[in-house]
């Protein structure tokens, strides 16, 4: 199915980290429909493997309204490779280091009204430095067990799409 043509964009809002935007899109019958876009510069998220344990960190999120466990993941700066981004933000949410990080898929994590785009990687030969994270943030590093992590996410203690989709995909690959 080909893309549909659009007749205007209007930016509505624009924050620190995203902008929104509102889309009026022709559809093939030649409706008009409008779309409201929460534009995002893309992110990235790590399953860290640290001798086999994962690390995992435990922070609020506001729009949920309340602490989640995931995988560490982040934002992407304007013209960053994500792999990079992948090890600056291990490091300052875990304080780790990897030595290893092996890209293991790409996906839109909600395309039915973001442009947000987000690369998955393994982070393997982890070093021990020390976290620095955002001033807003507030993280505490948690290292289970992979069958603990896989039952994290069936007991619901794990919630976050992204850390379901990449402890899943990661840890499947290495029981094969």
């Amino acid at each position: 199915m080909a893309s549909r043509p659009v007749q205007s964009q209007e930016l509505v809002f624009k924050g620190n980290h995203i902008q929104v935007r509102v889309d009026r899109v022709v559809d093939p019958d030649g409706k008009v429909w409008s779309k409201e876009i929460v534009v995002h510069p893309g992110a990235v998220c790590v399953v860290a493997l640290l001798e086999g344990d994962v690390v995992l960190v435990r922070q609020y999120r506001h729009a949920a309204g309340q602490e989640l466990l995931e995988i560490c993941a982040g934002g992407l700066n304007p013209g960053e490779d994500p792999v990079e981004a992948a090890i600056r933000e291990l490091e300052e949410e875990t304080g780790y280091r990897a030595a290893k990080m092996v890209e293991r898929a790409r996906f839109w994590t909600t395309p039915g009204f973001t442009t947000e785009f987000m690369y998955l990687y393994e982070a393997t030969e982890l070093v021990k430095t020390q976290t620095n994270p955002d001033e807003d943030e507030s993280i505490e590093v948690e290292i289970v067990s992979p069958q603990e992590a896989l039952l994290m996410i069936d007991d619901g203690r794990i919630q976050d799409a992204k850390s379901i989709l990449g402890l899943q995909r990661v840890l499947s690959r290495r029981r094969e």
